[in-house]
């Protein structure tokens, strides 16, 4: 049932939540993306002009799709080169014979996979990927895409131009991979929408510590992809772990604004139906036995999730899932996060150990996760004046406004305690 918006607002929602599976349909049938999204905002324009006067239809997207088609002829009659797309033209009038009008939405063929798979194509830079597929299979607007990367809308319309006409001259084909190529070309189409989600739940460069509007798109993104895939284990993966990490959303930030550490959050504000659906979905990932690096981030967050409090948090299965997690996946951000458990699990001795080990390894001195672990770690053995010092580091290396604030409070408080 839709919210009571007004007639306007309704349409415009419907659009908005139908838009990929509209799209994709069309661009199945005139094969050029660009083509098919000009002319669905021409059906866009019919409906808002059509529907308040005769009502909304029985299936609003197969009437969008059918005038789509019309409005597909129209455009090709009155191109300026009508007579070379005469064969256009004809292939185009047999989908104007084509009668969606009596199926139902759920009748009309979801080509929405083939769509996400074309805009997650490699010869796409990242950003680029993100922001295609934002457009076409999230019905967001250039001005709310823009937004999400502090783009002007104009360099934004810009870049997913160039996108769509390189996967024209490209040739890039608008299929669903298979065999081996479709495992890998799906770990990048997974990898776009976790960057989405992590860029809401952690926003670069802002005021606010989320962008709730990225993180319920990169989760609505992952339902549709699990709807379409669900007998592969890391889209349930994904899913499972963008649902328990927002789980915790109201807790993260307290009443006045600022942000809230996992060890001190009010656990009562966590939503329990989301856990419950994250364990219920990671359970039937894992029950497919093939085990990969977003199940096993989605396990960690369970287990976080279903402790009563931090005291009894089970640190030595966090710890084993870390390990398992880097023979996958060897980033210097799962081992801080697997020397953080251990620091736990075992003691913060054996943690500075391995802190030390890294630091070896790898120039961190950069890095404010180390330096905030570091710290965390300097303050658990007593040793305050090394611990204030990476705190101060850390603070001109952190973009995020509150989280800034939450380490300059940190930083106050040591400094409190180690002037008495």
């Amino acid at each position: 049932m839709l919210p009571p918006y007004s007639l306007e607002q309704t349409i415009e929602q419907i659009v908005k939540e139908e838009w990929g599976r509209i799209l994709s349909c069309i661009v199945k049938n005139v094969g050029d993306i660009q083509f098919a999204e000009d002319c669905l905002q021409d059906a866009v324009e019919a409906a808002l002009k059509n529907w308040p006067e005769k009502g909304i239809p029985k299936s609003p997207a197969a009437w969008l799709i059918s005038v789509s088609h019309r409005k597909a002829i129209d455009r090709v009659r009155r191109s300026k080169n009508f007579k070379s797309k005469e064969a256009d033209l004809s292939y185009l009038s047999q989908l104007e014979q084509m009668d969606f009008g009596d199926e139902t939405d759920q009748d009309i063929p979801d080509e929405r996979l083939r769509l996400i798979f074309t805009c997650c194509h490699p010869a796409l830079e990242e950003k680029t990927r993100i922001a295609l597929t934002l457009r076409t299979i999230g019905g967001l607007k250039t001005e709310e895409i823009a937004k999400a990367f502090l783009d002007t809308p104009s360099t934004m319309a810009q870049r997913i131009v160039r996108a769509k006409k390189k996967i024209k001259l490209a040739g890039i084909s608008y299929i669903v991979p298979d065999g081996e190529m479709l495992q890998e070309r799906l770990k990048g189409v997974l990898a776009v929408i976790y960057l989405i989600f992590n860029e809401g739940y952690s926003a670069s460069n802002s005021h606010q510590l989320t962008r709730v509007d990225l993180i319920e798109e990169a989760i609505r993104l992952a339902r549709i992809l699990m709807n379409l895939m669900p007998k592969e284990p890391e889209v349930l993966g994904l899913y499972a772990l963008m649902i328990l990490h927002d789980a915790r959303r109201f807790a993260r930030i307290d009443k006045q604004g600022e942000m809230v550490a996992l060890e001190f959050q009010n656990r009562r504000l966590w939503d329990r139906a989301k856990i419950e659906e994250g364990n219920r979905v990671v359970k039937q990932a894992l029950a497919m036995q093939q085990v990969g690096p977003y199940q096993l981030q989605a396990c960690i967050s369970a287990v976080h999730l279903n402790a009563v409090s931090w005291d009894v948090t089970d640190w030595p299965q966090i710890t084993a899932l870390y390990a398992l997690l880097y023979q996958i996946q060897p980033t210097h951000v799962v081992r801080i996060n697997h020397i953080m458990a251990v620091s736990y699990a075992d003691s913060v001795a054996v943690a500075l150990q391995l802190l030390d080990e890294l630091q070896l390894e790898q120039n961190m001195s950069c890095n404010v996760s180390f330096l905030l672990l570091k710290a965390d770690l300097f303050e658990r053995n007593d040793q305050l004046g090394e611990s204030l010092k990476l705190l101060e580091r850390a603070i001109d290396l952190t973009d995020n406004e509150i989280e800034k604030r939450f380490i300059k409070r940190k930083l106050q408080g040591k400094s409190s305690y180690a002037s008495r």
